[in-house]
């Protein structure tokens, strides 16, 4: 039945159409199945459209791209940042070792010096270092509890350091051979002039006061201790001479000399405990 506006007849036409294009599909479908004839038509049909295809992907791969080399740009400084960070470890480690290997070295020139001059020797290691001025003492980790006692010879593995003036249990303060206070009978190896080394305040300088020109002293004599009054191991480098000037209008000669041992610069110190054995001579270094 056919309505006034024709509605009817073209849903009818409709389904039946969609039935008919239906059919042909399968049997299409059907047919390239069992024959394969559609195949060469398929592949002209993918030759045509690859462009197109190929432009279509195109913003998908360039997003891909752009992830990867973000991605791996974050990688890259991830890793830098990491073996940075590794490089500053193995660094500060490296010199510890350099101070351990230093310091070790140290150790053992300071036990071979005491083994030419005493019996017994202790490392003591330097806590305080006085600030007063035209004052050259220092205050070391060995006391009375150590046996260590007043007036025993401190030295380095260069040179006579200075002596202990005040003991406590655990602590003892030595006076440096730079100190205006401080004097050690010294000899001079060349010569074998035998005089009193004074100190005068300074960090690097002592006086030979009271020789006149007729002691024959000169620039570069080695200064050691003469063993005189028994408290400093004889032989042992004091310092050198480094300026001699033969003033006409003076009595006496004005001689500078500076420490051999380093007073500023260690913080291990050698106490001795001076025994029987006879001193060999030591050579400065």
């Amino acid at each position: 039945m056919i309505g006034a506006d024709s509605r009817p007849i073209r849903t009818s036409t409709l389904l039946l159409r969609l039935l008919a294009f239906a059919v042909l599909a399968v049997s299409l479908m059907v047919v390239d199945h069992q024959g394969q004839h559609l195949r060469q038509i398929r592949s002209a049909l993918s030759v045509l459209t690859y462009p197109l295809v190929t432009i279509a992907a195109i913003p998908a791969r360039v997003g891909g791209w752009m992830s990867e080399a973000f991605t791996s740009e974050e990688k890259l400084r991830q890793r830098y940042l990491a073996l940075e960070e590794q490089h500053r470890i193995l660094q500060a480690r490296l010199q510890q070792y350099e101070a351990l290997e230093v310091e070790n070295r140290r150790l053992r020139s300071l036990l071979g010096s005491a083994t030419r001059v005493a019996d017994r020797a202790v490392v003591a290691e330097l806590i305080e270092v006085s600030t007063e001025p035209f004052t050259r003492t220092i205050v070391i980790n060995k006391g009375s509890s150590d046996n260590v006692f007043l007036g025993q010879p401190v030295l380095d593995a260069y040179g006579i350091v200075g002596q202990v003036t005040e003991v406590s249990p655990q602590l003892s303060r030595v006076t440096l051979i730079t100190d205006p206070g401080h004097a050690i009978p010294v000899q001079v190896t060349r010569t074998g002039l035998r005089t009193v080394l004074y100190g005068t305040g300074d960090d690097d300088t002592v006086d030979l006061p009271f020789l006149t020109a007729s002691a024959k002293i000169k620039k570069g004599d080695l200064l050691t201790s003469s063993g005189m009054g028994g408290r400093f191991p004889p032989r042992y480098p004091v310092a050198r001479v480094t300026e001699v000037i033969n003033d006409p209008n003076e009595a006496f000669l004005q001689i500078k000399a500076t420490p051999l041992a380093k007073l500023q610069h260690h913080k291990e110190v050698l106490l001795v405990w001076p025994g029987k054995t006879e001193p060999k001579p030591v050579e400065s270094p």
